[in-house]
């Protein structure tokens, strides 16, 4: 029998989270990814299923500021500028949706960009 990987774990994890976890028009999902070397953030509306926002640690103002975009400094960067584009379309409050991911380290920082840029969560 194979040993479940890393990936598979953060999956399940992923499943159970969102189960309970739905992004509405009035509090659309903050969804995030995170890779060894970058980090993505997406605002979806679940009922229709658009992606309302999305920034990346690839994002060229993003890289221009912190060329590693596996660190928390790019991680936090990030967070700012999700927030500026939610904000510039209408969205005050989101639910965050951490992907599977442990609340630590650069999900943190990116959680905390975006509180300090104004998104409620």
């Amino acid at each position: 029998m194979a040993k479940a990987s890393r990936n598979d774990k953060r999956l399940v994890r992923h499943r159970r989270v969102r189960r309970n976890l739905s992004g509405v028009p009035e509090k659309p999902r903050l969804c995030v990814f995170r890779s060894l070397k970058n980090i993505f953030v997406q605002v979806i509306d679940d009922t229709t299923g658009h992606t309302l926002a999305a920034a990346s640690s690839l994002d060229k103002d993003i890289k221009e500021r912190q060329a590693y975009g596996g660190s928390k400094v790019a991680a936090k960067l990030v967070g700012e500028s999700i927030a500026e584009k939610a904000k510039a379309k209408g969205i005050e409050e989101v639910a965050f949706d951490r992907g599977g991911f442990l609340y630590h380290g650069r999900v943190k920082e990116l959680a905390d960009g975006a509180r300090a840029a104004g998104l409620k969560f």
